[in-house]
This record gives structure tokens, sequence and C-alpha cells, in this order.
């Protein structure tokens, strides 16, 4: 057997073993057989004399005739564990090759400091808020823990202020190698009304460290912080996409729009429905050359509830999204993003495929 065919062999061997491993196995495993991707010295061409059997060495592929579908990694937020390492894995499994990036794995494995926030409390307590369920004892129990946060956001921009570079550059190859790009990048709490100028430079410098072409951040509905943030995407030659929830009207962005070239959309279809919008295949008609990516969730209308539901089951015309898509050879990503709750024996990587499957057939 040639080296080449030996080192292709003993990877799969490798990926299978993985697949056994328990989960700090799995994570220890991740990380060295990961390291490959992120610039070791122990694999050269010298060592197998060809190297294309690496590069595109059971590489993941989510584009279906011209139309690029990825996933929002808030979409694994349920998982436990969510290391650089982990997150990639969990992408891979799902046989994505593009991402909206949100910035926890990237920034813990740049060094951040540790967050002990219990995620599993704090998104339940947010969602009886948001549904109005919540009670007086756990409202209290939320406020205590956003303050606790809030202590925690003067640390990060803190430790922002020298982080390494270099280490979001190994971020980016890791994942490039693995054969994931990360098309938009959405660090937590940087681009806000309240954030410094700081905050604002190391989040688009990062984005585009990363091999971003646009961040995101949840539209502010103030025009200042839109034109602020439309100069900055300026000076640093990237995009500034808003994401909408039920704010979203057909002209939400045409203020921001006006304000820079840099300013763009990150649609929501799902949430824009829930909104009572009629017609929503139009504002992807009407705005598609400032669409830089489209959230995809399956929500109801008003008059149904606004349930956020399994794909297919709520009023959300995705199929006819993505045909659209295609046949009008949109360029802009959609982008996968898992809100409705996980069913009872599954997880967070079996909904993923589902939804990926949703786009495959419905983009054949």
């Amino acid at each position: 057997m040639g080296n080449s065919l030996k080192y292709t062999y003993n990877l799969n061997q490798r990926l299978i073993q993985m697949q056994n491993n328990s989960k700090s196995g799995r994570r220890k495993f991740l990380r060295n057989t990961l390291t490959l991707a992120a610039g070791s010295t122990l694999i050269t061409p010298s060592l197998f004399g060809a190297p294309s059997i690496l590069k595109h060495y059971n590489k993941p592929n989510s584009k279906f005739n011209g139309v690029q579908i990825g996933v929002i990694t808030y979409s694994f937020r349920s998982m436990e564990d969510q290391s650089a390492e982990a997150t990639l894995q969990y992408i891979l499994d799902c046989g994505v090759n593009a991402i909206e990036l949100i910035g926890d794995p990237a920034e813990t494995f740049a060094g951040r400091p540790e967050n002990k926030l219990d995620r599993t409390v704090f998104f339940g307590l947010m969602k009886k808020k948001r549904s109005g369920s919540i009670t007086d004892d756990e409202a209290k129990e939320l406020a205590e823990i956003q303050t606790e946060q809030s202590a925690y956001k003067k640390q990060v921009t803190k430790w922002r202020k020298t982080a390494d570079m270099k280490k979001f550059e190994k971020f980016r190859k890791m994942y490039n190698d693995a054969g994931v790009d990360i098309y938009a990048f959405k660090p937590r709490d940087t681009f806000g009304k309240k954030n410094s100028d700081a905050d604002i430079e190391w989040g688009m410098k990062t984005a585009k460290v990363l091999g971003a072409s646009h961040v995101t951040v949840e539209h502010p509905s103030n025009d200042a912080t839109t034109l602020r943030l439309g100069k900055f995407a300026k000076k640093h030659g990237i995009y500034v996409a808003y994401h909408g929830h039920e704010q979203q009207t057909p002209t939400l962005w045409d203020t921001a729009l006006e304000q820079s070239n840099y300013n763009a959309l990150n649609l929501d279809l799902g949430h824009f429905v829930a909104a009572g919008n009629s017609a929503p295949l139009d504002i992807i008609k009407n705005k598609h050359e400032h669409i830089k990516s489209m959230h995809l969730k399956d929500r109801q209308t008003p008059a149904n509830g606004k349930g956020n539901l399994v794909w297919g089951n709520g009023d959300t015309p995705l199929a006819g999204a993505l045909q659209l898509m295609r046949d009008n050879k949109y360029n802009f990503p959609g982008t996968v993003e898992l809100e409705y709750d996980v069913p009872a024996g599954s997880n967070a990587i079996a909904e993923v495929q589902k939804c990926i499957s949703f786009c495959e057939k419905a983009l054949k």
C-alpha cells in the first residue's frame, strides 16, 4: 500500500475511533487531530506524496444547486461541549461547509476568560420571559444572572484589548482545513449602542481575520447606531448585516441602507412571517442585493400563534424562498437557525441534519 493510501486509511480509522470516544476523550482526540488543520508539521507533503488527498478528504458540502446553506453555531447551544473543536465536529456531523459563527467558540479558543454562566438555566429563563410565563422568583434569578453577566462583559472587554489575533488565525485555519468557511461573525455584546469604539473595532478586525464577509447584529432600531456602525464598516471594508426579529417590516432597513453602502440585511424569514408581514418572498426579491445572509426557521403567522415549529409545519415559505434563491441565482447563503424545541430523544445535531435535508430536497 502506498504512503498516500496508508495515510487515508489511518485517518479513516481515527475518524471511526473518534465516534466511539467518550466526551473527554473525544475532545482530546479532536484537539490532537485538528492540529493537523491548524498548522502542525506532523504531516507534510513529503510524508505521503499526495497532499490533495488531505485537502479534499471527506469534506462537507451543503451547497445545493448553487445555493449555499449554512448554519449559525447558536443552533448547537444545547450541546454540552461548546469548545471550538466540539463545535466544528457538530458542523461536520451535519455535513455543513459554511457557517455564521457566534463568538463564543472562537473567543474561548483564543483565551477569553471563562464564563461561569449556566447556559441551560439562563436560556430557559429568557424563554419564559419572552413568553410571559416567568414567575417573580424566576425573574429575580434572571436579574441576578444578568448582573453577573454585566460584570463578566467588562472582563471580556478588557481581555479583547490584548487578545492575540494569531489564535483567531489558527481557529480559521482549523475550520477552513476541515472544509468549513466562516461567512459571518456574530460576537456577543460588541456592536450595541453602548459599546465602545474599541469593541466595534475589535469585532470587525476579528471578523476579517476569520474570513467573514460580514458581521451580524440585532437591528438596534436606532438611526444613530446604524450610522455609526456603517462608518466603522466602511473603514474596515466589511459589511454590517442587521438581524431582525418581530420588528421586521419591508422598510425596517431603509434608513440604514441609505446611510452606508456597508450596511446590509441579515433577514430572518421566520421572524418576518411571525411579525405579520404578508408576501414574505417579496422582501427577498426587493432587497436581495442588500441581503448578506438569511436566517431560516419555520414560524407561524400571528393568526396561528407565532409558533416556532419543526420545518414544514409552520407558515414560513421556506421551500419557496430557497427555490427563489436558486432560480434567480442570488448569491447570499441561507442560514439554518434551530430554534424550535428539540424533541425528546433527539439532539441539536440530528435536528440540524433534518433542516439541511429539507433544504437539499427543496433545491433539487
